[in-house]
């Protein structure tokens, strides 16, 4: 059976084969959010399904496409879509891409994400700066034999989210005008939304946030080495006093409706960034 490791060789050979520049800036585009990837210029766009070892998403929101290219000057290699546990996927799988941008040659990780609110400083249609996590999805995309060329056996995570990265984060929303928080955000496996006494237990524990990705592919990125910044865009709060029921449907549509300022907002950090 071919190893982790091989599998990321031989992925990052097939794309290198047919790009002429090195990214520097990897983006993970959560749900709704994968148009800022429509701007990236001089772009080489690849399916999933056409990438060696690449599993394919399966989500509403989530097209399925690597993109690479120029954004505010810099290299970027982005995802317009990504994957989930409860899409049938496992850890490794989830987080591959991950391993991928690393080998290509990237130094810092942008994700983002649709998310629950559950500080009532959140709203939706909020930006949050995820300044730490809460890993609650049962698994974890480290276990099993590690290999050192990819990162050390026990990796640090009490710094997962860099801390100058924040810093020019919360300066270019400044700038900007825009309107944003720092939180903490609670990762889950799904794909049920929770029920209340599990939001209650949340907010109980800390959490200002909640959803189904991300947090493997920060655990991912901070054993490879790679510095990450991550932003949560709250579409729907999850506070169990106020809690109305919402479907998937309804938070594409506040996601889409946030979207121009996300946009702006990651752009500027892009263009911003001392890689």
């Amino acid at each position: 059976m071919i190893n982790l490791l091989d599998k990321i060789k031989e992925t990052s050979k097939f794309l290198k084969s047919k790009l002429d520049i090195k990214p520097e800036v990897g983006l993970i585009l959560g749900s709704g959010l994968g148009t800022l990837a429509d701007e990236i210029e001089e772009a080489t766009i690849f399916n999933y399904e056409d990438i060696p070892n690449f599993p394919v998403s399966t989500v509403e929101g989530h097209e399925g496409k690597l993109v690479v290219g120029i954004l505010k000057g810099k290299k970027v290699v982005a995802m317009k879509g990504r994957f989930h546990y409860y899409e049938g996927y496992s850890m490794k799988d989830i987080t591959f891409p991950v391993r991928v941008m690393k080998e290509l040659g990237v130094k810092m990780l942008l994700v983002t994400n649709a998310c629950g609110g559950l500080n009532e400083k959140l709203y939706p249609g909020a930006l949050m700066i995820i300044n730490d996590h809460i890993n609650l999805t049962g698994d974890n995309p480290l276990i099993g034999p590690n290999d050192e060329e990819l990162g050390p056996r026990f990796p640090d995570m009490s710094n997962a989210y860099d801390k100058e990265l924040i810093k020019l984060a919360v300066k270019v929303a400044e700038k900007q005008n825009i309107e944003i928080e720092k939180g903490v955000y609670t990762a889950i496996s799904g794909p049920n939304y929770l029920s209340k006494a599990e939001l209650r237990m949340l907010m109980k524990i800390g959490s200002d946030a909640l959803g189904m990705s991300t947090v493997p592919e920060v655990i991912v990125a901070r054993h490879s080495g790679l510095r990450v910044l991550g932003i949560a865009c709250v579409t729907d709060m999850a506070i169990p006093d106020t809690l109305e029921s919402i479907s998937h449907e309804e938070v594409i549509e506040v996601a889409n409706k946030t979207r121009p300022k996300f946009i702006k907002l990651v752009k500027e950090i892009i263009n911003e960034v001392d890689l």
